[in-house]
């Protein structure tokens, strides 16, 4: 059933973080080509889309394979309501990009998001370049094309490149090979598929504990006594309090199976605020990695 609450405008929007380029620009273009892609300046803008109708999807990553967890994302959680419907693993090829005049000599400082400044960081010291923090890598492409900032590069991407007339100098900046991002796709609706034998599903889910000895392993208890496979288990403190602590999961279950809700039982007897963000298709970025 469509969502009552969209706008006929809305229905094959998908909401991004970043300006037109970035990699989750990039994330949206491959996973919905016919839609259209509305680029937001923060993720809570991006996600608050999807809340008040505005878009359909939201495009959101929450961890790379080299930098690791987007911590962000992990404490908005918590504050919004959306489910996610889908993962999506999109490979990252950093460029380190100039304006047309410059040569790779003139480079003095190198400027990106945090996260990819990191994830070239023995690229960008071979250089002898210093690294300067940004809030976006297609940002910092508009900014080096909008601004004359002399020894000033960017790290970015082709699509960056190409939409503000900008020069690459290098391909597959990126320390290691195979740099790729996990992005999540949130909605309003929860659209959970019908469980198949043969498919591989994730269930996410968020949920903190009882402030009782051992309460993680004993809420974590149940999965291992059902053989679900754990594959991802984030924690993080909730409004600085160190007391109890709100876990993110990833577990490969379908939400409906009798494993998972025996699982789930379980874990309610040892935590408190279960909430399931959802149960969707493993990504094939996912399985060939298996």
């Amino acid at each position: 059933m469509p969502d009552q609450h969209l706008t006929l405008d809305a229905m094959k929007v998908v909401a991004y973080q970043g300006e037109p380029g970035a990699y989750s620009h990039l994330a949206c273009k491959h996973t919905f080509p016919d839609w259209s892609s509305v680029h937001c300046a923060t993720f809570v803008d991006a996600l608050n889309m999807v809340e008040k109708g505005d878009a359909y999807y939201a495009m959101i990553p929450v961890e790379n394979s080299t930098a690791g967890r987007v911590e962000e994302i992990y404490r908005e959680l918590k504050r919004t309501q959306l489910y996610v419907v889908k993962e999506h693993f999109e490979p990252v090829n950093h460029c380190l990009i100039v304006p047309h005049s410059m040569t790779i000599d003139q480079i003095t400082r190198i400027g990106s998001h945090p996260q990819a400044l990191a994830q070239c960081d023995n690229n960008i010291k071979a250089l002898g370049a210093k690294s300067q923090a940004m809030y976006d890598t297609a940002g910092a492409a508009k900014h080096i094309a909008e601004f004359d900032e002399p020894g000033l590069a960017v790290i970015s991407s082709e699509l960056a490149a190409e939409l503000y007339d900008l020069k690459v100098l290098k391909t597959y900046f990126n320390d290691s090979v195979g740099n790729t991002t996990r992005f999540l796709v949130f909605a309003r609706q929860q659209k959970m598929p019908v469980m198949e034998e043969g498919e591989t599903y994730i269930t996410s889910f968020m949920f903190r504990v009882r402030n009782i000895p051992a309460a993680l392993y004993k809420a974590m208890g149940g999965f291992a006594t059902q053989g679900i496979n754990m594959l991802k288990l984030e924690s993080y403190m909730v409004n600085g309090n160190f007391t109890a602590t709100q876990f993110y999961v990833d577990v490969e279950a379908h939400f409906q199976s009798a494993s998972m809700q025996a699982a789930l039982e379980e874990l309610s007897f040892f935590s408190e605020d279960v909430r399931v963000l959802g149960t969707y298709l493993a990504d094939e970025y996912r399985l060939k990695s298996l």
